[in-house]
């Protein structure tokens, strides 16, 4: 390894950053470097791991874009601490996305209005329809953030289940016979079957059953599930009825009550894990990257990028450690919707630019370069020749050795640069053959699962994780309707309703299920709801999606 000499001015920069809580860099507005290239900071309030500082594509993008961009992300605090952090200090990076914390960041005035701005980038105005656009206005008319994710260029194209799912191990479905599972219940009978069979890997660690991710706001892996049970999609924070156009409150439900009451009795039992309630995020990926957890519900994104390829690059993959989703409901017969087709445009946050970026065009540009074919394709496939090939007929493809190089989190930090919270495509490259990204082009996809996971698929008739669940149609014009309660603000009661909500779920979800008299503690955790006055949320989304039916009808 090599040895790098720590100059003053970097151990003050280091010491200023540990001080604040996060790697947050102020904005220069893109300063030009020694070798002619613009230097923006970026802060994203999420998780996330930094590249290597001469990381090669990085500086390949700079040398055609003529612009680098230094990425920090959260550590050690919520979105909303960092973003008051920033706020309470007056200075910004160049580019931030505040997570739930955009509003706050947008209501201190520190970001800039794009909408004069987006006409002269064709790859940002090309992102998102006027309709779209006219969704991601803020109150006094503007436009301050720009979505990264979800936007589908031409053709759907689209293998890994991104969201949520009960997930399990293929090692659990294969020694079972890969058996039809659709119900909770018999998706925690398969787990205690296997887990009493098998309490142990290969090498003799002990199992874990099933884990729950309670930290922060990843709390959704624990609180939501009543609405994916009951047959309907991800609006995250109510159910609407389709027929009736009327906003349910999922938490409330017949299933919610079976649903907790089922992860009663598995606590009691052992099978969930007893460190669910107090892991930390890092300590959750830290368990699924060892192997030894048979089952939990989490979106792909969560821990895919992480933890899967850790099992990957461990070769846990060969004693089928790896994860495969299961169109689970509350009963049998019912149609799922764990994965419906269609983007889900998220506007309560986006990528921003700051007051204090002194290039916005520069910064724009950039951003616009980003979108750029080529650009795309080295964010996403890497460098031809070294991360893909390109077949006669014109079709990007990876030979073994580059899907092991892929998921190496040394090679990834040294050498990809996904620019991973910056704007992208999903779907069909501009080319008309190869998808955006490698994950969307089936037969890449399928050539690189692992013989445990191909295996699965074949034994279920299925050939994605997707074709696991199968799909629904995209759901109606309110859809989702979590994109407005995220930016609800305790300005409104139906804000105010909702912040207490999600504090005493947060209180008491883990007490509900660790009880000892379930039925005593679902009432006091009733009573302590009701008393949050869910009626002023519900009313707010009510009203929220009768706006968002109407607006819908104007353009069509």
């Amino acid at each position: 390894m090599k040895k790098r000499v720590v100059s003053a001015l970097l151990i003050t920069t280091m010491l200023t950053s540990m001080l604040a809580g996060c790697g947050k860099t102020a904005g220069h507005g893109g300063a030009v470097n020694e070798d002619g290239i613009k230097e923006f900071t970026a802060f994203f309030a999420v998780p996330g791991t930094e590249i290597n500082d001469d990381n090669e594509i990085q500086q390949i993008i700079a040398e055609k874009t003529g612009c680098k961009v230094k990425e920090s992300w959260l550590t050690g605090q919520t979105a909303e601490e960092a973003v008051g952090t920033f706020i309470a200090g007056g200075e910004y990076p160049d580019f931030i996305d505040g997570g739930d914390g955009s509003v706050q960041l947008y209501e201190a005035g520190a970001l800039v209005a794009l909408d004069d701005y987006i006409d002269n980038y064709p790859n940002i105005k090309e992102f998102f329809t006027d309709q779209e656009w006219d969704a991601i206005r803020q109150d006094d008319g503007h436009i301050y953030w720009i979505p990264q994710f979800t936007n589908i260029y031409g053709e759907e194209r689209e293998c890994i289940q991104n969201g949520e799912a009960f997930w399990i191990q293929t090692r659990v479905l294969e020694w079972a016979g890969y058996p039809e599972v659709h119900t909770m219940d018999q998706y925690f009978d398969l787990i205690e079957a296997y887990n009493e069979a098998n309490p142990t890997m290969e090498d003799g660690t002990e199992n874990i059953p099933y884990t729950i991710l309670c930290d922060d706001w990843r709390y959704f892996c624990l609180e939501n599930a009543p609405e994916f049970l009951d047959g309907y999609p991800n609006d995250g924070s109510v159910i609407v009825d389709p027929e009736t156009k009327k906003i349910i409150d999922y938490n409330t439900t017949d299933t919610a009550v079976k649903y907790f009451k089922k992860l009663n009795e598995e606590y009691k039992k052992g099978i969930v894990d007893q460190e669910s309630f107090t892991q930390t995020y890092d300590e959750y990926i830290a368990k699924l990257s060892t192997g030894r957890v048979l089952g939990m519900i989490d979106q792909w994104w969560d821990f895919a990028y992480t933890a899967e390829d850790a099992i990957k690059t461990a070769g846990l993959d060969k004693q089928g450690c790896q994860y495969v989703p299961l169109p689970i409901t509350i009963d049998e017969g019912m149609k799922n919707q764990w994965h419906n087709s269609g983007g889900e445009l998220n506007v309560s946050s986006g990528l921003a630019i700051t007051v204090d970026c002194g290039d916005v065009e520069g910064a724009l540009q950039f951003v616009n370069d980003l979108l750029g074919q080529e650009v795309h394709d080295l964010r996403f496939w890497g460098v031809e020749g070294v991360d893909y090939n390109i077949g006669d007929d014109g079709m990007y493809t990876r030979t073994p050795e580059m899907r092991t190089n892929v998921v190496d989190a040394a090679y990834k930090a040294a050498h990809m640069c996904p620019y991973s919270y910056f704007p992208q495509w999903l779907g069909t490259s501009r080319d008309g053959k190869n998808a955006m990204k490698p994950e969307g082009q089936e037969d890449e996809f399928y050539d690189g699962l692992s013989d445990t996971v191909r295996e699965c698929f074949e034994a279920y008739g299925a050939e994605t994780y997707v074709e696991m669940l199968g799909t629904s149609p995209a759901p109606g014009p309110w859809y989702p309707m979590y994109t407005y309660s995220n930016s609800m603000t305790t300005s409104t009661p139906g804000g105010t309703a909702w912040t207490l909500m999600g504090e005493t779920k947060h209180q008491y979800l883990p007490k509900v299920v660790m009880a000892d008299d379930f039925d005593a503690a679902w009432d006091e955790y009733m009573e302590a709801y009701n008393a949050c006055h869910p009626e002023d949320f519900l009313s707010e989304m009510q009203t929220e999606l009768d706006r968002r039916i109407e607006e819908a009808a104007k353009y069509e």
